[in-house]
């Protein structure tokens, strides 16, 4: 079965940057569109940006716009999430996630993906 395994939060001060990596493992990486959500305390979970399983369509939520980049590695089984110019309002546990899609677009939907990863913290102060 997928495991996904994910690392690279922190705590940081606003404008910084961080970059989250996902281990895939179990499956074909480069047959499933891969995505990153994060969910704030007493808040819903949310798709923040996935990428399709080739890695040339991707979408992104209006708040991280400009500032997020989904990325993806197959040959070494890796899913990526640049953050910069993070905000407060960024604070929240990022999860990594595989679709359920096969198609050639990133999903937009969250019940487009059937599986997450334990989630690793990102904190932003001010």
């Amino acid at each position: 079965q997928v495991q996904l395994v994910e690392s690279g939060g922190g705590l940081v001060q606003a404008g910084a940057s961080l970059r989250l990596s996902c281990a895939v493992s179990g499956r074909t990486f480069s047959g499933r569109a891969m995505g990153w959500f994060r969910q704030a305390p007493g808040k819903d979970r949310e798709l923040v940006a996935s990428i399709n399983r080739s890695g040339d369509n991707t979408y992104y939520v209006d708040s991280v716009k400009g500032r997020f980049t989904i990325s993806r590695d197959n040959a070494k089984n890796t899913l990526y999430l640049q953050m910069n110019s993070l905000k407060p309002e960024d604070t929240a546990v990022y999860y990594c996630a595989v679709a359920r899609t096969i198609g050639p677009i990133a999903p937009t939907q969250q019940a487009d993906f059937t599986s997450w990863g334990q989630g690793t913290q990102v904190t932003v102060s001010t």
